[in-house]
């Protein structure tokens, strides 16, 4: 095995240690509060998180029984909104659509959180002001310091850096794996996956 493949392994293996169980918890907790409401979840992210998001979709409808969407799952509304009226307000035109309300949650993937100052993934920050606006709920499995997500988030999951070359893939990767423990937790987990099911 070369020492590159030994060093991201180890560093994978360093941030999840690091990662705050409490805050994933309290994660917990916020999303069942959200299901327990009768309330919509809505995740958003912007490249491999978008992908995730779509991904997360599909385990919080199914094994957990929430009502969940992405609105990178819509390809032609997401591309006619940032041609028509621009990339901040992609996402939060389309969550004024989805009538985002109080007793709703909104669970941002990013490897930064969203910074306005910076003019990074703005999309996200007016989102979150949206959220906040309405009563929503918020939440975040997030990179770095966490960004304008950490500062508004009612429970935030940040996976630490380990090394300042590699925090991309770091924060990506782990993020699915801290989602992925998410939709097993025995507090949101709802049915069973269908290996495990059929192994039983």
């Amino acid at each position: 095995m070369s020492e590159f493949v030994r060093q991201f392994i180890a560093e994978s293996v360093s941030a999840l240690q690091q990662v705050d169980a409490a805050a994933i918890e309290a994660l917990a907790e916020g999303l069942a509060g959200v299901r327990t409401g009768g309330g919509r979840l809505f995740i958003l992210g912007v490249g491999g998180s978008a992908g995730h998001a779509g991904h997360a979709v599909n385990d919080f409808r199914k094994l957990c029984g929430i009502e969940t969407y992405a609105p990178t799952d819509n390809v032609s509304e997401l591309t006619a909104r940032v041609n028509d009226e621009g990339w901040d307000t992609c996402f939060s035109e389309w969550l004024k659509v989805s009538r985002l309300r109080k007793g709703d949650g909104v669970l941002v993937f990013s490897v930064g959180g969203g910074n306005r100052d910076k003019n990074v993934s703005v999309n996200l920050v007016r989102s979150l002001e949206l959220a906040r606006e309405v009563g929503a709920s918020v939440f975040g499995i997030v990179g770095r310091d966490g960004g304008f997500t950490k500062q508004v988030a009612d429970a935030c999951v940040v996976i630490p850096t380990v090394h300042k070359d590699r925090i991309t893939p770091h924060t990506e990767g782990l993020c699915a794996v801290v989602w992925h423990l998410l939709v097993s937790h025995p507090k949101l987990q709802a049915n069973a996956t269908k290996w495990e099911s059929v192994v039983k």
